[in-house]
């Protein structure tokens, strides 16, 4: 009965990521290099005007990305 319990906790943190803009567990959304950005982040990202404050905050999060490197 505890291994149950513990398998489906197991898989619950597998299902969310967090979001590297809001910093939340979250169950959908997009990979950009190693970080995962939520499907919410993504819409409101999109929607957003350059001339937005909340603009200048998304570019600050994204710049949290970091490109993987590729080992040859």
């Amino acid at each position: 009965m505890e291994v149950e319990g513990l398998s489906s906790l197991f898989a619950h943190s597998h299902l969310e990521e967090t979001c590297v803009i809001c910093d939340q567990l979250k169950p959908k959304g997009i990979h950009l290099y190693t970080s995962f950005i939520c499907t919410e982040c993504e819409s409101d990202l999109i929607q957003t005007e350059t001339n937005d404050p909340k603009y200048k905050y998304f570019l600050k999060q994204l710049k949290k990305i970091t490109t993987p490197e590729i080992f040859s």
